[in-house]
């Protein structure tokens, strides 16, 4: 079965959007919880995730919604923060809505699965890498976005057969994402003859990184790759200039973020970033781009079209089950292919896409990217 998402476009989007969770829920309104951070050092990427889910609501809500009902958002924060993940999920539950479009961090992710799989709530992460996820055996959990152990190899080889560095380092924040991909680039890397001279860990939220720098220096590394996300790379970029330490740099998706130019400036002029394929620039989009450019909206984000396509899903599956039983719709999901934003979706068994593209972008200090894979 394929389900196109053309009939959900229209060319008016006029629908609001109802954040909060302390609405009662209406009988004519479906609730999709859209869950990330909308506070915190990583709000940017959460920010991604709600313009995306929101548009589609919006639009969704516009074409004249899902079997008659409109859509409802309920907006939660969970601050990238496992503790706060598994109290929004709670809270989730207690107020009996049944979708969700996150959570984003995959530390966040994987506790707040574990209690929607128990409640037989479908969640669709946008965002959250880690395969550890998905291999659980767990039913009522999806992702829109394709894994680590897909990025990792991509990142690797591009290092190994481009780059092609003498002495390197592979760096994470000890964080389940960042190590996760950090350690997948490093098995990669080193399986094609690479010499990984320095694995270690740093603290999410550190600030000076002189030590790390004089450890690197004295390793004569020449190429560095980072696991986790933008804040810790880019005063990293920035300290290693200052203390004239020229090596090259890549991260992941997790780093692609206009403002680590913000904190690194000229140190982040050519960086190698894996992201996901710039969807925004997919001429299947052109509609959808223009709709969020009339918002003001940057719909170029990593994180935006995966969310969109996401809300999407959910409503396509009501649609085609005319049910609103999440256990009917985790079925049906993995049965179809769903025609969206980011391509043709199917999922496996697992509730992983089938296929997922990253590309290699060679990042620029004003916050721009070009693809060199």
């Amino acid at each position: 079965m394929k389900i196109s998402r053309k009939s959900l476009l229209g060319a008016a989007v006029t629908a609001a959007i109802i954040g909060g969770s302390g609405l009662a829920q209406a009988a004519d309104t479906i609730r999709i919880g859209v869950v990330g951070p909308v506070t915190g050092p990583v709000a940017q990427y959460g920010d991604m995730q709600m313009i995306g889910a929101k548009m589609a609501v919006e639009q969704i809500n516009a074409a004249g919604g899902v079997n008659g009902k409109q859509i409802e958002a309920v907006v939660m924060d969970d601050v990238c923060e496992p503790k706060q993940a598994v109290a929004v999920a709670q809270k989730i539950v207690n107020d009996g809505v049944q979708y969700v479009v996150g959570h984003l961090c995959s530390g966040s992710t994987q506790p707040a699965a574990e209690i929607y799989e128990d409640e037989g709530i479908l969640m669709i992460t946008p965002a959250s890498t880690s395969p550890a996820i998905t291999e659980q055996g767990y039913k009522m959990i999806f992702r829109t976005i394709g894994l680590d152990s897909q990025q990792g190899p991509v990142a690797g080889r591009y290092i190994a057969e481009t780059v092609k560095p003498e002495r390197m380092a592979v760096l994470h924040d000890k964080q389940q994402y960042g190590q996760g991909i950090a350690t997948a680039v490093r098995d990669t890397v080193e399986g094609m003859g690479v010499n990984v001279v320095l694995f270690e860990g740093i603290n999410s939220g550190q600030t000076d990184f002189s030590a790390l720098i004089t450890k690197m220096k004295k390793e004569k590394v020449d190429f560095v790759y980072y696991g986790g996300y933008h804040p810790e790379l880019g005063l990293i970029l920035r300290q290693s200039a200052e203390q004239g330490f020229d090596a090259g740099f890549m991260g992941p998706e997790g780093v692609g973020n206009k403002d680590i130019s913000a904190i690194a400036g000229a140190a982040s002029e050519g960086l190698l970033v894996s992201l996901p394929a710039d969807f925004a620039a997919d001429p299947n989009n052109a509609e959808l781009v223009q709709a969020f450019e009339a918002k003001n909206e940057d719909p170029s984000g990593p994180f935006v079209m995966p969310s969109y396509a996401a809300v999407q899903i959910i409503a396509d599956a009501i649609t085609a089950t005319g049910s609103e039983d999440p256990a009917k719709l985790a079925e049906a999901m993995r049965a179809t292919t769903y025609e969206t934003p980011i391509g043709a979706v199917a999922f496996d068994e697992k509730g992983d896409l089938k296929a997922f593209e990253f590309v290699i972008f060679d990042w620029h200090q004003d916050g721009s990217k070009t693809a060199v894979q």
